[in-house]
């Protein structure tokens, strides 16, 4: 035992680390207990035979030391994996060091029970664990298992024979080279289950790669995929998430007659004696096993790759459409997110409309370029072929990760029986059916959020009654065309509500979301960022494309900025209105503005934080719809909205209508002029009003802008 093979592995995890950008989570920490203990751990890459131990002893301050196949033990190798920790699995003191070491509790070990790297993370056949390689198959192996069971039966059998046979146990002591019996008794042995999920896997040629080539001579194809996809993933980045199981206690397994009398019996027992109860130590091993590579897979870190890949394998025609498969990832990633038992990425944590929306964090676009790439999948037109043969035909096992990485990706998550379960239904799924679906759960979602956010900052006497606030939908005569209309800066869906019933009695369907932070009260539009108000006209769009074939979106005031804003990003939108669009203010209190903030970051200098200018008073034209005080902190995401939508206006190349009061106290009528000049549309129209107010939505006057709104509508 070389206790360097610290100071060396870090040093080497340090340089790694400098070279790489490999994001390190590690989750269930607490689980690991204080003990003798074997980390069984699934092997992907040869990433965890270096990284596993330094992270395993940086949390419990105890060397550790794992087991590597002996066909890597070659000449220089060799050295170095001596140094790391590592011994080869035919070192003919392989199990006696193992068990010493777990009795004295002088290491913790690393066993990969697939007994190989599994390139291809094909683990499961017929609903059993059957490790798939170059070989051929086999089922895991219980080694971990056996040697843990071991251990705890000569530690148990030290705390007899210290009683009953002490010169027995002095034999046993001497057997192990074992000093003393005392940190023997003090502990008990441990399996700890770890599962490692490495997102996105993408193996390509790479710096480290191109080296390899050049400088070493007759380099082999299996060593040039490893430096491909290895190096692919720390040099572009990788998320490695490591989970810790709960711990499984071993001697629970030996309470059982055949073994607690071979730990009582009389005999010599020398170290590779058959035991009487190998039969029932065997199978416990086997249980113990079991119970560890369901703990292992079950830990399985869910990504989006995993339900793309699965869901492209499992749905049952050819022909794809873009949408329509993200629509059904959609809906396996919102179950699993709500559903206890499963593991997911970060990034499956949060909302996931960009999936059926832009697509913004290119997790659909970038799948569906590696598959094309690979040839899983090919363009016809505005649809996808998926070649069924790529997941069914055998392949290359060391290149599985090169030549096949989407059939990797679904392989890793067979073992989760209930996200396989989930994502065949939904693969089968018609399409329309699929829509109402989404649509219902989105619609429930958003009424759900709006009653949870008005329990959590309704003032009595301030906030509106709850139909002021809440969201609503207006079915149509047909679902050719459906239009999502959004009220404005401190108001609600009220606001939009004439508008929207004079739309539904043309047939239309009409939806109105409710911008968050608004319908409450103005305490909760304090804390919302413009973000948010994307995110909640990005939900009230989604729901409409699932109910309608084409989409219409417009706004009021604030609600015409998110409207532009969805508009810029979204392909597919029919057409957008603008309504009182506020790229310029005239509004008094947007100029306190700049002060107040300066008043505000004084205050909070000097800690006087009382007396901070957190609200202006408000004097709506609406005041059983508006708010009564106006946040100085929403004002700056108003701006922020329009500070982000104003470079992007070109990119509008859709039919548009900006409408506007040259008489709008609120809203300068300039600030209309130049969103329509810089709309790329080819297609627009600038209607002005002579109405003294800015809500043109509501009051006398308005029904003539609902007719200049249909009117636009009524052409598309």
């Amino acid at each position: 035992m070389n206790r360097i093979a610290y100071s060396t592995t870090g040093l080497a995890i340090k340089m790694l680390s400098s070279l790489s950008k490999a994001n390190i989570n590690l989750y269930g920490t607490d689980n690991i207990p204080t003990g003798s203990i074997i980390f069984v751990i699934n092997h992907f890459t040869r990433i965890e035979t270096l990284l596993m131990p330094y992270y395993i002893f940086n949390l419990t301050k105890i060397p550790v030391w794992s087991l590597a196949t002996y066909e890597i033990f070659k000449g220089p190798l060799s050295t170095l994996l001596d140094k790391v920790g590592a011994v080869s699995t035919k070192n003919p003191d392989r199990d006696r060091l193992i068990v010493k070491t777990l009795l004295t509790g002088e290491a913790s070990w690393i066993i990969f029970p697939e007994g190989r790297m599994v390139k291809n993370k094909k683990i499961i056949e017929k609903g059993r664990y059957m490790i798939s390689y170059a070989g051929g198959k086999h089922p895991p192996h219980t080694g971990a298992a056996t040697l843990a069971l071991r251990t705890e039966f000569y530690r148990q059998r030290l705390q007899k024979l210290i009683v009953t046979d002490p010169p027995e146990a002095e034999y046993l002591l001497d057997l192990f080279q074992i000093e003393s019996i005392d940190p023997v008794l003090d502990r008990e042995t441990f399996i700890v289950p770890v599962s490692i999920t490495y997102y996105p896997i993408r193996a390509r040629e790479n710096i480290l790669s191109s080296l390899a080539v050049r400088l070493v001579e007759d380099i082999s194809e299996r060593a040039v995929e490893e430096i491909m996809t290895e190096g692919s993933m720390l040099i572009s980045g990788v998320d490695i998430d490591i989970r810790f199981g709960e711990p499984i206690e071993i001697k629970s397994f030996l309470q059982c007659t055949p073994i607690e009398r071979d730990i009582s019996s009389k005999r010599r027992i020398k170290f590779d004696d058959p035991l009487p109860s190998k039969r029932r130590m065997r199978k416990e091993a086997l249980e113990i096993m079991q119970r560890y590579m369901s703990a292992i897979y079950g830990m399985t870190t869910v990504n989006h790759d995993h339900l793309f890949a699965s869901m492209l394998r499992m749905l049952p025609f050819g022909r794809i459409d873009e949408h329509d498969l993200r629509r059904r990832v959609f809906l396996a990633a919102e179950y699993i997110r709500k559903k206890k038992g499963f593991y997911f990425h970060s990034s499956l944590s949060a909302d996931q409309i960009h999936l059926l929306t832009d697509d913004r964090h290119n997790k659909a676009r970038d799948f569906i370029g590696v598959a094309l790439e690979k040839g899983i999948l090919r363009k016809n037109g505005h649809q996808l072929v998926k070649d069924r043969s790529k997941f069914s035909s055998p392949y290359d096992f060391h290149r599985a990760r090169i030549d096949n990485p989407i059939e990797v990706m679904a392989n890793a998550v067979e073992p989760l029986i209930t996200l396989q379960r989930l994502i065949q239904r939904l693969a089968w799924l018609p399409e329309f059916w699929l829509k109402r679906k989404i649509a219902k759960h989105l619609a429930k979602n958003a009424s759900a959020e709006f009653e949870k956010d008005y329990e959590a900052y309704h003032i009595p006497g301030e906030s509106k009654e709850k139909d002021v606030g809440a969201p609503f939908l207006m079915r149509g005569k047909n679902r050719k065309l459906g239009v999502v209309l959004i009220h404005g800066y401190m108001a609600a869906p009220l606001e939009v509500k004439k508008l929207a019933r004079f739309l539904a009695q043309k047939g239309l369907w009409v939806y109105a979301p409710r911008v968050k932070g608004h319908g409450t009260s103005p305490d909760d539009l304090a804390e919302r960022s413009y973000q948010e108000w994307i995110a909640s006209v990005e939900v009230g769009y989604a729901i409409m494309q699932n109910l309608c074939k084409r989409i219409v979106v417009g706004g009021f005031s604030n609600g015409a900025g998110l409207a532009l804003d969805l508009a810029a990003r979204i392909d597919g939108v029919a057409g957008v209105i603008a309504v009182s669009t506020p790229l310029k203010l005239q509004y008094v209190s947007t100029k306190l503005v700049p002060a107040v903030d300066v008043w505000n970051r004084l205050m909070s200098r000097v800690r006087f934080d009382d007396a901070k200018k957190e609200f202006v008073d408000n004097h709506p034209e609406n005041p059983h719809i508006n708010y009564l005080r106006n946040p100085i902190s929403g004002l700056r995401e108003l701006e922020r909205l329009m500070d982000s939508v104003e470079p992007r206006l070109p990119d509008i190349d859709i039919p548009a209508l900006v409408v506007q009061s040259h008489r709008d106290p609120v809203v300068s009528p300039k600030g209309s002029e130049i969103i329509f000049n810089r709309l790329g549309s080819t297609e627009k129209s600038y209607v002005l009003f002579n109405i003294d107010r800015h809500g043109i939505l509501l009051g006398d006057g308005s029904e003539k802008v609902h007719r200049v709104i249909w009117d636009f509508i009524a052409q598309l």
